[in-house]
């Protein structure tokens, strides 16, 4: 058994496929369940972890379609990082807000969508970044962590995995 679990652990074409299959069910959780059936609409930074989540899916998919062994491989891996850093980063302020005091919690903003139409991108993504009032709400918790601190610890599993495709030699 160990050795069939190491030799998983060696293929980069697996890992990936494990990274890909971890973005899609958490975009599935989001979507199908947090979205189409508690009807949680997402606040900015949710829209944002969920476009890199589906950045990171996008990578592993390829990185596993076109199983690298030569140093491309790393190029997907060291994407996949920079996108989990950012991603990690996002969920690691939208925590903070929602840790805030009520009396320093930032005041809501316009929509995203609004904001898009009117706004230079720039200013959209700075304004996201610095979160508004409806992003320090807790809307949902299981086991006492609210979404954006699930949101973490599935960041750090992500980030986890990919330091291990950058680090990981594979069995040629």
């Amino acid at each position: 058994m160990m050795t069939i679990i190491n030799k998983i652990l060696h293929q980069p074409r697996l890992l990936n496929l494990t990274g890909f299959v971890i973005c899609v069910a958490a975009m599935l959780f989001a979507v199908m369940y947090l979205q189409g059936v508690l009807y949680l609409n997402p606040c900015p930074l949710c829209i944002v972890d969920r476009v890199l989540i589906s950045m990171m899916a996008g990578i592993f998919l390829l990185a596993a379609i076109h199983n690298p062994v030569s140093k491309i491989r790393l190029v997907y891996a060291g994407s996949n990082l920079l996108l989990v850093i950012a991603a990690f980063l996002v969920g690691a302020r939208h925590v903070w807000l929602q840790h805030l005091p009520p009396d320093q919690v930032p005041e809501c903003g316009a929509g995203l969508a609004f904001m898009l139409d009117v706004l230079p991108l720039w200013e959209v993504v700075t304004k996201v970044f610095t979160g508004s009032g409806e992003c320090a709400e807790v809307q949902w918790q299981f086991l006492g962590l609210s979404i954006p601190e699930q949101t973490l610890i599935l960041f750090s599993g992500l980030l986890v995995l990919v330091v291990y495709l950058l680090i990981l030699k594979p069995e040629e």
